[in-house]
């Protein structure tokens, strides 16, 4: 096995694949970073067997074990930090900060967050019932507890956006609560996924606790979901592929954790901050070149500041460099792929027919290689058009404007996503007061910044269930109530 040519990670072996090779390009050259395995679906059912072999011993072990496997797959994960930082930017395109803080840091502590995790408290003691004699026995006094117990073998099903930090969400809680893995990374950008499979198996982790299969055809991850040994899909995508994996766990009553897309409404008033606002807006340029479910993408506001705001953000965008990834001065890379490029192009254009002025952007970067996009900022759109509706996952952000608190409350709901939505106000008291009133699972309030104990999720078509701190232990969990007389 070399790390140019991939194994997958099937019951505590690395298994050549039934299906062959494809190839990983690095975004920014177009040049191969390595071959990922393509599995058959038998392989990804036998990972699904593995994991559920596995399963009753990895579920009894004592929490200090979980904990103390998953402290030393971060010290791995923190010892080869600088090959991992650099072949997460080499296949998603990220710039070189972004791979190092954001991607393989962030994974690094999502792994020593969940050690700490494995050892929080699973059983709380309820209030004892008074019961009378009846139907249900004689009376007496009765004691509960309420119980976490591991949901069981767990499919994770990764984004390409962020090989490290996403897979490390879910794995590490999952596996601190005694459940069983079988991660499905992205095809896009799966190589990172087999480092953290070495730094566990290296850490210790018993055979088949982990596994890790991929491939680029639909069938591997269709396996990996409608396996009859799956109890649970963990899902980060689209929604369309979302609604899909959801009918299918629906058949055998799957738990699911889903985390979908998003199009974040960013309400600026007319007293806000402009600057930090624009801040804040302008991540979607650069942060994973708009690659992100949580970007403020969806610009609501008040007229009394929309052109000011818009010659900031035109100013904001044209000030960001576009290119290599790996230069120090480099701001936005490039998207993942040629056909997500193209995506994104055909967006800003149907934008132009549908009447949105384009102020920045949209137009390709003049490179020879590699997929890139120019931050785009439209005006002049309506809610009711598909740019502002879509999820484009880019460098894009439209800008709307309304008049008072109520049309933009009203402008703000009227999407079919609810994940982050965030408010710019100098008056914090209605800041807080428009943020209760947005159907949306996170809002942020004169800030994009994130609270990593805070759960996270969506509303609507954005997702199900809510992970991060310690609601990740729960949504990989099962509640259970012991009950007996007093």
């Amino acid at each position: 096995m070399t790390d140019y040519e991939r194994q997958l990670f099937i019951g505590g072996e690395w298994v050549e694949p039934d299906c062959g090779h494809y190839p990983v390009l690095d975004p920014a050259t177009e040049d191969v970073v390595g071959l990922a395995p393509e599995a058959s679906r038998e392989q990804v059912y036998r990972a699904a067997a593995a994991a559920r072999e596995a399963f009753a011993s990895w579920s009894r072990t004592r929490p200090e074990e979980r904990a103390a496997i998953l402290d030393r797959a971060a010290d791995l994960m923190q010892r080869d930090f600088a090959p991992n930082a650099e072949l997460a930017r080499a296949e998603t395109g990220a710039t070189s900060a972004t791979a190092r803080g954001m991607q393989v840091g962030v994974g690094v502590s999502r792994f020593r967050r969940y050690a700490k995790g494995a050892l929080e408290p699973v059983e709380e003691a309820l209030v004892p019932q008074i019961n009378e004699a009846g139907p249900m026995g004689r009376a007496g006094v009765f004691g509960a507890l309420a119980v976490r117990q591991p949901v069981g073998v767990v499919t994770c099903v990764t984004s390409y956006n962020n090989p490290w930090a996403n897979p490390a969400g879910k794995v590490a809680p999952a596996l601190a609560m005694g459940n069983t893995v079988v991660v499905k990374p992205a095809p896009q950008d799966p190589l990172s996924v087999f480092k953290m499979a070495e730094a566990l198996e290296e850490a210790g982790v018993p055979r088949g606790v982990v596994n890790v299969v991929t491939g680029s055809a639909p069938a591997v991850g269709e396996a990996a979901v409608d396996s009859p040994d799956v109890d649970m899909v963990s899902f980060t995508g689209s929604t369309a592929v979302g609604q899909r994996i959801a009918e299918v766990c629906g058949r055998d009553m799957k738990r699911q954790l889903m985390e979908l897309g998003g199009k974040g409404a960013a309400l600026v008033f007319d007293d806000a901050d402009l600057d930090s606002a624009v801040q804040g807006i302008g991540t979607t340029f650069a942060f994973y070149s708009g690659q992100i479910c949580t970007a403020p993408t969806r610009v609501l506001v008040q007229r009394g500041v929309h052109d000011q705001l818009i010659e900031r953000l035109k100013g904001y965008a044209g000030f960001m460099k576009v290119g290599d990834p790996t230069a120090r001065d480099t701001v936005v890379g490039p998207v993942i792929s040629a056909a997500h490029r193209d995506r994104i192009e055909s967006y800003v254009e149907l934008g132009r027919k549908e009447g949105a002025t384009v102020v920045a952007g949209g137009e390709r970067p003049a490179y020879d290689r590699g997929f890139y996009v120019a931050p785009t900022l439209l005006a002049d759109c309506t809610n009711d058009m598909r740019v502002a509706r879509e999820e484009i996952f880019g460098p894009v952000v439209v800008v709307i404007p309304f008049d008072d608190e109520d049309e933009g409350i009203a402008l703000a709901n009227d999407s079919e996503y609810g994940l982050l939505d965030y408010v710019w106000s100098g008056d914090v008291a209605r800041a807080f007061r428009v943020a209760r009133q947005l159907r949306a699972g996170g809002v942020g309030v004169n800030t994009i910044g994130r609270n990593m104990e805070a759960p996270f999720g969506g509303f609507k078509k954005s997702g199900v269930g809510r992970d991060v701190g310690s609601y990740a232990l729960h949504a990989y969990s099962e509640l259970q109530a012991i009950v007996w007389p007093g």
